[in-house]
């Protein structure tokens, strides 16, 4: 726990419009990586608009890291199929928890810290927001996946303090 800055929870919230991978549905999950660590999501049976809301969580070791997302069909019979994948970086929504919680006291619920808009770099579908929220700091993203015909993945992040970490 010595090298452990904090937790990065990642609530995967939904799936929008994701491709057809079966006959004419899909069974879509998530996997997300960040350095070594690997998480996922369980599978949605049969729907291209599915709805997660699981929380995955991330010992945070390294704030220049990237978390990449990849979106699978589970298969049964065969490897699963890919639908699509993105990447984030969390950088910015480190260095606004490493700025936002020295002085939480003197910032009013619903703040919006910081605005991240889509660009050619990065893979949002839409503008995301660093929000300070009861107290907490919470990033809310739309990811619009690659090499894939259509999708999107919404996610939420929030920061834990854990204590006697290294912190930020």
């Amino acid at each position: 726990m010595e090298n452990v800055l904090g937790l990065l929870r990642v609530r995967v919230i939904r799936g929008m419009n994701l491709a057809v991978r079966d006959l004419r549905s899909s069974d879509p999950y998530v996997v997300l990586t960040m350095g070594n660590q690997k998480l996922k999501t369980h599978p949605v049976k049969k729907n291209l608009n599915p709805e997660w809301n699981e929380e995955l969580t991330f010992a945070a070791v390294d704030p220049t890291l990237t978390v990449k997302l990849e979106v699978f069909d589970k298969d049964t019979l065969t490897v699963d199929d890919g639908m699509g994948d993105a990447e984030f970086e969390i950088q910015p929504f480190m260095e606004a928890v490493k700025v936002h919680t020295e002085h939480p006291e003197e910032v009013p619920s619903g703040t919006i810290i910081r605005r991240l808009a889509p660009s050619r770099q990065n893979c949002l579908a839409e503008e995301s927001s660093i929000v300070w929220v009861d107290g907490k700091i919470v990033q809310y993203i739309v990811l619009r996946l690659h090499n894939v015909e259509c999708g999107e993945v919404e996610l939420q992040l929030q920061w834990i303090k854990v204590p006697k970490s290294k912190g930020l």
